[in-house]
């Protein structure tokens, strides 16, 4: 928290450094978010790029009053919010193509298992209403307390929290579903 305070004021000050350190310090936290919102790589990107230049050219105007992170991640959670309400004027979201940031892994086979469970996921989130995808990444990529949550959904608390619970028990169904269409002898 002091080298985040120390981050914000030196970054304040004009330095070009505190502000290359933020970006790198938040950059893939808040790629993976947008990512698991949007299910679009690409879009996410131009999200995430979007909030660090809005933010660079706030230096002078900005007031935090909790966490950078947090304050990032409302920036976030709102220009995909705004993005989603664009593409529904003007034709909706194609997910061709939709993918994940990559990362590295052990080996190609478990890199192939890893992958294939990671698009089931994808695929399984895609299929939740917006505020629970939303609140289950809030959570689960941002690791965010549900009041922290309510926060940014600007919904109660008890909201908040059934959300979450809706989308947990929608995704374990949808997974436990694929698991028995993929292998019928599950059950």
């Amino acid at each position: 928290m002091v080298e985040e305070r120390l981050l914000i004021l030196r970054f304040k000050r004009g330095s070009p450094q505190a502000l290359r350190r933020i970006y790198d310090k938040y950059k893939v936290q808040m790629l993976k978010l947008a990512t698991v919102l949007l299910g679009d790589g690409n879009a996410a990107e131009d999200i995430v790029h979007d909030v660090f230049v809005s933010f660079a050219g706030s230096a002078e105007r900005i007031r935090l009053t909790g966490s950078l992170r947090s304050y990032l991640t409302t920036s976030v959670v709102n220009r995909v919010r705004n993005h989603r309400r664009n593409n529904r004027r003007h034709g909706g979201i194609s997910l061709e193509g939709a993918s994940l940031p990559a990362s590295g892994g052990p080996g190609p086979a478990q890199w192939a298992i890893l992958s294939e469970q990671l698009a089931l996921l994808a695929e399984a989130m895609q299929q939740l209403p917006y505020e629970q995808r939303e609140a289950v990444s809030l959570r689960m990529e941002m690791d965010m307390s549900f009041r922290q949550i309510a926060a940014v959904q600007r919904v109660p608390l008890n909201t908040a929290k059934g959300r979450y619970r809706y989308a947990m028990e929608r995704l374990r169904s949808l997974l436990e579903s694929e698991v028995q269409r993929c292998d019928p002898q599950t059950t």
